[in-house]
């Protein structure tokens, strides 16, 4: 397929404004899958991504059009995630396109994340067509909404394309659109092969297979290529394209998109941003990557029964092929032994990751309480990262903790302005401004608005930790589901930060240690010792369950010890008998004490996860 009759496009929105649908329609038009094979939802693959309804992992598909003008086409099509929390995934994919359509519910108009997936489309520098879907339905408000998107991002009214995805009606125009609008592949077709790998996955027979974008010459079956990244060679087993399922070609070439099965049995020889070339003839520089994402909250994974580790290890790395942004190390705890401490970017991704593992490996997990990474400043200096409490010095050596912060874009009705405000005070944010958008305008103000139709975009600077107890919950409560949000990384942050310590029977348990907020650590030290007291067993003595910041108690809790009734057998006589019997068995009692050891049951870790900490 000549380069000039390809055309390279992804589909990106807010959650739930209807990109599946939307590719469905396109597939349904374009012939490439079958009326009865036809299923709602057809690129989402995963059981998991339709109990959800949300796209998890981006899906490629390569699509014939014959447009207006007579012409075949050739689309590829990359249909991207909508929830914050997989805004790589979407990154990957518009690295590969030349173009996207901004994908935009008539109903509920613009949302956090279309603002936030629009400024990254720009950053690739790809043509965007905004599309509004769901005018059909009886609450869409398309002229509102058309005049948001022209005030917010500068679009004209002829550039706006209005489709019902479900009905299908004003699906075809958009194909056409994209042969207009969207550029042609640029590339050299003769020159050495360079090719990104934009995703991947494993395959028992063929190897790892990359998922690529062809920028510059041509691959076939059979052909010797090379990772520029680490030099490793390979014999292409197979190439091939998606339409919609994995359907080998003789060759891939300039501009096309479509997957190298390449053989590599390793994890790690073959990764997310590697750029592929020919051995024989070698490309002298690779393609610019992808920027590696930080993590942004970390947990512990551990396997319920020690024996699997191995298989845990496994599947994380298995999973870390086509998910870059799920990073791990090892670890090990006294109590839960070993396993793995896990970055990921966000509490989704985290949910997400934990059911892939249950059911596509059948694990059973046990996942610490999460947390986030701080840049914890030394006495002597230097500046180290701490994402678990456990790895935090003592505190004669630390100067100070700094906590990572966000730059939080929060989109709701203007209705909902005083609830947020109340939400965001009580969790320590800091307001940066707030902007109505109304019909064919906005304005600033620093009041509500009467107005039900009007929109408000708020700003503020939060701490990362502050949104993993329970914010999502109550945002969504708050603005009767209404509100949506985004974040970016907005750096480090000096805060009062303390490390509150659980000590059972007067001994330190490091798995359930925290970094709390210097002003929340005691009630939150109370929450927490109340909570074990319920869920560790009695023992035949006295356990003490405290909270402490350093050397002092915050907080306390007893669990009760067993008593057996030693005077059951006295049923008379004088009462210096009874005493003594009450004395030996005090004395055996502090014997135990000091000898006896409490064994922690895993609800207990499990139970911290239910406080708000």
């Amino acid at each position: 397929m000549e380069p000039s009759r390809i055309r390279n496009f992804c589909i990106i929105a807010h959650i739930d404004h209807g990109k599946s649908t939307l590719a469905d329609r396109f597939l349904e038009i374009t012939g490439t899958v079958r009326g009865g094979d036809m299923k709602a939802q057809f690129l989402d693959s995963m059981d998991l991504e339709r109990e959800r309804g949300i796209t998890i992992k981006g899906k490629a598909v390569t699509m014939s059009h014959t447009a207006s003008d007579g012409i075949t086409y050739q689309f590829n099509l990359i249909d991207t995630p909508g929830h914050v929390d997989f805004s790589y995934e979407v990154s990957r994919a518009l690295a590969a396109c030349e173009g996207a359509l901004l994908v935009i519910d008539a109903s509920q108009g613009i949302e956090a994340q279309t603002i936030a997936n629009t400024l990254l489309a720009m950053e690739y520098d790809l043509e965007l067509i905004p599309v509004l879907n769901k005018v059909d339905l009886p609450q869409a408000e398309p002229d509102r909404v058309a005049a948001e998107i022209q005030q917010a991002f500068g679009f004209t009214k002829d550039e706006i394309l209005y489709v019902s995805a479900k009905e299908g009606t004003g699906a075809k125009e958009i194909l056409d659109a994209v042969v207009e609008r969207v550029p042609a592949p640029a590339g050299v077709e003769e020159g050495p092969l360079r090719s990104l790998v934009f995703d991947s996955e494993f395959n028992s027979f063929k190897g790892i297979i990359a998922h690529v974008r062809m920028k510059d010459g041509t691959v076939r079956k059979n052909d010797k290529i090379k990772v520029m990244s680490s030099g490793r060679l390979a014999e292409v087993v197979e190439v091939g394209i998606f339409s919609p399922g994995p359907t080998p070609t003789e060759s891939l070439s300039t501009g096309q998109v479509g997957y190298i099965a390449t053989g590599f049995k390793e994890v790690r020889e073959c990764s997310v941003g590697d750029t592929l070339t020919l051995d024989r003839i070698p490309a002298e520089e690779p393609l610019p990557g992808y920027v590696p994402v930080k993590s942004m909250v970390f947990a512990g994974l551990y396997p319920s029964d020690g024996e699997e580790y191995g298989s845990l290890r496994v599947a994380l790395e298995k999973l870390q092929l086509n998910d870059a942004s799920l990073s791990m190390e090892p670890e090990s705890s006294s109590a839960l032994g070993f396993g793995f401490r896990c970055g990921f970017l966000g509490l989704m991704h985290l949910e997400i990751i934990q059911e892939r593992l249950e059911r596509e490996y059948d694990l059973d997990l046990i996942i610490t309480a999460p947390s986030v990474a701080y840049q914890v400043e030394l006495t002597n200096g230097e500046t180290v990262m701490i994402d678990s409490p456990a790895k935090l010095p003592s505190p004669n050596e630390l100067s100070v903790i700094k906590e990572p912060m966000l730059d939080l874009t929060i989109v709701a009705p203007s209705r909902h302005v005083g609830a947020l405000m109340d939400l965001m005070h009580s969790r320590r944010s800091e307001f940066k401004r707030m902007e109505y958008m109304q019909g064919g305008g906005t304005r600033r103000d620093s009041g509500s608005d009467d107005n039900d139709t009007s929109r408000v975009v708020m700003e503020y600077t939060v701490p990362l930790v502050e949104l993993l107890a329970d914010f999502f919950n109550q945002l969504k409560s708050k603005t009767q589901g209404y509100a949506s949000l985004d974040y970016t990384f907005a750096g480090y942050q000096a805060a009062p930060l303390v490390k509150v310590d659980i000590l059972v029977n007067h001994y330190p348990v490091e798995a359930l240690s925290l970094i709390l907020h210097r002003d929340a650590a005691v009630s939150q030290g109370r929450k927490i010792v109340e909570k074990l007291r319920g869920t560790i067993p009695r023992q035949q003595f006295e356990v003490p369950i405290q909270a402490s910041i350093g050397s002092r108690i915050i907080a306390r809790e007893t669990v009760r010890a067993m008593r057996k009734d030693v005077l059951a057998k006295c049923y008379g006589g004088d009462i210096t008998r009874k005493r003594k019997l009450l004395e030996k068995q005090k004395e055996g009692k502090k014997r135990l004490k000091m000898v006896g050891q409490v064994e922690i049951p895993q609800e207990a870790f499990l139970s911290i996860l239910e406080v708000g900490c």
